[in-house]
């Protein structure tokens, strides 16, 4: 295992982690390149272009400003989404960017932030070239990053540009299957999140484990917190509604748990779209489910507690390092199978657990879940992460319990495995046009007509 919960799990901000996360990390890295080589101060400019999916769809996931917020130093799980928003408008006033924050340049969007919709690099459809040159126009340095889903940035080095550079951390329980978690349950009698968490401990203490995830949790909280007090049209030309303020008003404790379930994750989603702070999970685009579903277990099942909190967000974790590892969480990559699918599965797992389930229980809900998102596919309308995508977060997260009830009342025996279905997955995008892999060329975002 190279992926630890962490991972699955970061503040960021929205729109998209692939779209948003991944440009800002993969613009910061490249400036701590140039400080760590010597050559900040002799950059004269720096020019960022994008291509595939972020080519494609990137004005409307808010790459352009990610890339220059993360020029300028910030970090997704740090930048504040107001400030940001504020310092892009005086980076495009003034035509300054500050590199590394403390090095003052020209910059021409025009000229330095080329995105390339009908271009790809060879390794993913998120590809990014970052170039500097110095006073006399000679190159200083360039590099190549790839955002492969849910925030994680590779450089063109890593094996396959799919996955993150292998962690040279040993951990007591390696897994790479979900079969090989099953037997790794079953040698150490343990749950999945018990194996999970035996992992964890390789990086730091349990007491720090547990703070972190129970400090996931409080963002999730503050993100549902946000979305059902904002109110208003999303940013971006759709006119899109927000929801999640009128519904919060209008349920009571009497009305049924997935309407609840509803709110949740439209309250989460539409902060997302509205470039807001929120935890990816595993990506921005899929946000809303893991935090739902959570919030469900809290709010509606008895004896909930925090330590139901941490072994779900385990439990999910393990199911989200299998995706991430065996297929995708990349709906630039697999559509949106690999984004809205994977956070069901890791939330129909997660709670299947908290609920009393045998590991082999959680590892048919995690199947039960992905099975049927299978082929779903990433069509976003305008560009934007708001239409199908909030809905289709709400769906899921109904999807999701659904899932995880019908696993516990089964026995655990079950005639698809979760590796199969992963396996499907992987297969089907790699079969799905590219128009449908978050392109905005295809579906939805070619067949209604923007007003």
């Amino acid at each position: 295992m190279t992926i630890g919960v962490f991972d699955l799990f970061s503040v960021g901000i929205g729109p998209s982690s692939s779209h948003t996360v991944g440009p800002m990390r993969a613009a910061q890295r490249f400036t701590a390149r140039l400080r760590e080589n010597g050559s900040i101060f002799k950059v004269n400019r720096v020019k960022a272009e994008l291509f595939g999916s972020l080519g494609a769809t990137g004005h409307g996931h808010g790459s352009p400003n990610a890339v220059l917020l993360g020029l300028e130093g910030h970090r997704p799980e740090s930048v504040d989404p107001v400030a940001g928003a504020q310092r892009v408008g005086e980076i495009e006033g003034s035509g300054l960017l500050r590199l590394g924050g403390d090095h003052v340049l020209p910059f021409d969007g025009a000229r330095d932030l080329v995105l390339h919709r009908r271009k790809s690099l060879p390794e993913h459809p998120n590809g990014l070239r970052f170039t500097a040159t110095g006073n006399d126009g000679g190159e200083l340095d360039s590099a190549v990053y790839y955002s492969v889903g849910g925030g994680f940035v590779v450089d063109e080095g890593a094996v396959g540009a799919d996955r993150v550079k292998a962690d040279e951390t040993t951990v007591p329980m390696p897994f790479n299957t979900g079969a090989e978690l099953l037997l790794r349950c079953e040698d150490a009698d343990l749950p999945i999140s018990g194996v999970m968490l035996a992992n964890e401990l390789s990086w730091r203490e349990e007491s720090a484990v547990r703070a972190g995830l129970l400090d996931i949790w409080r963002v999730m909280r503050e993100c549902v917190d946000n979305g059902c007090g904002n109110t208003g049209e999303l940013p971006g030309g759709l006119k899109v509604r927000r929801r999640a303020a009128e519904l919060a008003a209008a349920l009571t404790d009497q009305d049924d748990p997935m309407e609840w379930v509803t709110l949740f994750a439209l309250a989460v989603n539409e902060e997302n779209a509205a470039g807001g702070r929120v935890v990816t999970a595993p990506t921005n685009g899929a946000a809303g489910i893991v935090p739902a579903v959570l919030h469900y277990y809290a709010r509606f099942v008895p004896g909930a507690d925090e330590d139901g909190v941490v072994r779900f967000m385990l439990t999910a974790g393990a199911i989200g390092v299998l995706f991430k590892e065996n297929a995708s969480i990349s709906g630039a990559e697999v559509g949106c199978q690999g984004e809205v699918g994977s956070a069901c599965s890791m939330a129909a797992a997660g709670l299947a657990e908290v609920l009393g389930g045998t590991p082999s229980q959680v590892e048919n809900a995690a199947e039960i879940a992905m099975e049927h998102n299978l082929g779903l596919t990433c069509d976003p309308i305008g560009g934007l992460v708001q239409i199908p995508c909030i809905e289709r977060n709400a769906v899921a997260s109904v999807k999701a319990i659904t899932a995880a009830r019908m696993a516990l009342r089964g026995n655990g025996t079950h005639f698809v495995s979760l590796d199969k279905v992963m396996k499907t997955m992987r297969e089907t995008g790699r079969d799905m046009k590219v128009k449908y892999k978050e392109t905005a060329r295809g579906g939805l975002a070619v067949n209604v007509i923007e007003c």
